[in-house]
């Protein structure tokens, strides 16, 4: 089973996977906005045989959702549209982003990433993260018995 994790924004669009165990994520790559992008996340969607999507929803430090997250929220729904005539049994996640890029900022910066490397990866490492906490909270719950409680 196959996740993709998208950390979206109004420039670009950072992408991971997790493995085919849903383990462990990959960064991807960032797509940039401003059309077509839809139609590049439909192409990994099939090349990665993906089952299921999450997408960071960007919360302020108090939990409460801000116009970003609504921003968000609507591109997701266009995404579940597009998705709907081919893979209609996808489901769209939303979890929690916050701070995943401050922390790709400083895996970068610590790894001495120049400042144009960082601009060019780090949408897609903040993904990464993003689909890493979502896995590992994954593993949790089914190690406790929390996803048999359903």
């Amino acid at each position: 089973m196959r996740i993709l994790a998208l950390d979206v924004g109004t420039k670009t669009i950072g992408v991971a996977v997790s493995d085919p165990l849903g383990l462990i994520a990959q960064p991807v790559e960032t797509i940039g906005r401003g059309g077509g992008e839809l139609n590049r996340l439909l192409e990994l969607v099939a090349q990665y045989e993906v089952d299921e999507i999450v997408v960071g929803l960007p919360r302020r430090t108090d939990g409460s959702l801000g116009p970003e997250a609504r921003y968000v929220q609507e591109f997701a729904g266009r995404l579940e549209r597009k998705l709907a005539a081919e893979w209609p049994s996808i489901e769209i996640v939303f979890w929690d982003e916050r701070f995943t890029t401050v922390q790709a900022e400083r895996v970068l910066l610590e790894a001495d990433v120049s400042r144009a490397g960082r601009r060019a990866v780090v949408d897609q490492v903040a993904a990464g993260f993003l689909l890493q906490s979502y896995l590992d909270r994954r593993m949790r719950d089914y190690l406790s018995g929390k996803d048999k409680q359903d």
